[in-house]
């Protein structure tokens, strides 16, 4: 068998025990899945799934956000009625 080495890092417990389910359900043990996870990343020199920040705060929306706000304090803004969401009429919720 090859040598291996121990790697410790920290998970919150419901995601440990998520993990731990999901590999039993699969036949694998956590460190099965983790040794297919780093052999994967260091085969591709990829992360083997997208990682992607929360879309609606890169810098160019805060940027646009901190405009509106500027506008409306300098008084360049108009109020309007407040617009109602129709979508459960629709169904849709």
């Amino acid at each position: 068998m090859a040598q291996t080495v121990n790697v410790n890092f920290k998970l919150d417990p419901e995601v440990k025990r998520g993990m731990e389910q999901a590999c039993a359900d699969m036949g694998l043990s956590m460190s099965a899945a983790f040794t297919i996870f780093a052999k994967k990343v260091s085969r591709e020199r990829r992360m083997p799934f997208e990682v992607s920040a929360d879309p609606f705060y890169p810098e160019s929306n805060m940027a646009h956000l901190r405009r509106g706000i500027a506008a409306l304090n300098a008084g360049k803004g108009a109020a309007h009625e407040p617009i109602e969401d129709d979508a459960d009429e629709q169904g849709m919720v």
